[in-house]
């Protein structure tokens, strides 16, 4: 299902158990059902600044452990919040996988969904974000915490 956002257009896909994917580019053969649905009015909610947070149930059947352990921590990062990366890697028990935490970022299946946008370096300034480039990536990033209330470290 394609919706369009504040800063073009996202994909959902889901499963008969919950919403599979969130993507920045289309998503060939797609699902629409009740999960998208939900999804598509949930963003639509946060979007305009209704919603701190999602309901829809996740159906997540991709990654290693590491990055489902990640996505985990990712997701309990509270709405208007920020966390680094070395915060996440102390959370998923593994300290020196700062690095690795990035990687496990950008193989986020739900982004928004699971706030990988909340995640910003330990001095405070925004790192990369899934986009079609760096600079979208990054626009995106700041316009999804913009919404959130969260202060920007722009230098």
């Amino acid at each position: 299902m394609k919706l369009t956002v504040p800063f073009g257009s996202i994909w959902l896909n889901a499963d008969d158990e919950g919403l599979t994917r969130v993507s920045f580019f289309e998503i060939e053969n797609h699902q629409t059902n009740r999960f998208t649905e939900q999804a598509a009015d949930e963003l639509t909610d946060y979007f305009a600044g209704k919603r701190t947070h999602f309901t829809i149930p996740l159906s997540i059947h991709s990654g290693t452990v590491f990055q489902q352990n990640v996505w985990a921590a990712l997701y309990q990062i509270p709405y208007g919040e920020t966390r680094s990366y070395l915060d996440i890697a102390q959370a998923v028990n593994s300290p020196k996988a700062v690095r690795a935490i990035g990687q496990a970022n950008s193989k986020n299946p739900l982004p928004i969904i699971i706030p990988c946008h909340r995640v910003i370096g330990k001095n405070g300034k925004l790192t990369g974000y899934l986009g079609s480039s760096e600079q979208d990536g990054l626009s995106i990033k700041k316009f999804l915490l913009h919404i959130e209330n969260v202060p920007v470290n722009d230098d």
